[in-house]
């Protein structure tokens, strides 16, 4: 724990100068600099001692100060968009529908790029709400490949989902 505080005195001031010039506002910059050592601190045993310690930090820096411009922008164009959705008077029902459909649409296609065997034990899971135990007995596979192909079909999804597109479905369901 010494050790820490010591690399978080020597490193903190010179890290926020560092995002700062990136994120331009010191709330966000304060905030980077946090999460980058909650990173350090939770990654902690797998830190290669050989390499450059000072370039791994400033590295995971930059990502964060990276990622955090990329959901700006993002945030900006989904405020772009609800501004023109307002202008050309769609309606929060049209403009829902519409998102929805995409969203689907993009959903099915994904399960699409699945196995067969994949996509059937992911349907029967999510469409019939059977078990891993039921579908593993109607199959006749053990429940651990059930498990496995599910998992494997929701990375499918997560990772080729646009993230924005499912915040933008459940901003317009939560708040419009």
């Amino acid at each position: 724990m010494v050790a820490f505080d010591t690399i978080y005195e020597q490193y903190c001031k010179r890290l926020y100068g560092f995002v700062i010039r990136y994120v331009k506002q010191e709330a966000d910059a304060e905030e980077i600099v946090q999460e980058v050592f909650i990173k350090i601190w939770e990654n902690r045993r797998e830190i290669d001692v050989f390499s450059s310690f000072e370039s791994y930090l400033f590295t995971i820096s930059y990502n964060s100060a990276i990622s955090l411009l990329r959901k700006r922008v993002h945030e900006k164009k989904y405020l772009e968009h609800l501004k023109y959705s307002q202008e050309f008077d769609l309606t929060p029902e049209l403009t829902d529908e519409i998102q929805f459909k995409e969203l689907n649409e993009k959903i099915q296609s994904l399960l699409g790029e699945l196995t067969p065997r994949q996509k059937e034990i992911f349907l029967l899971s999510r469409e019939e709400g059977l078990t891993h135990e039921q579908i593993a007995k109607k199959l006749g596979i053990s429940v651990n490949t059930v498990k496995n192909h599910i998992v494997s079909a929701l990375y499918l999804l997560k990772s080729n989902i646009n993230n924005g597109l499912i915040i933008n479905v459940l901003f317009v369901y939560l708040f419009l």
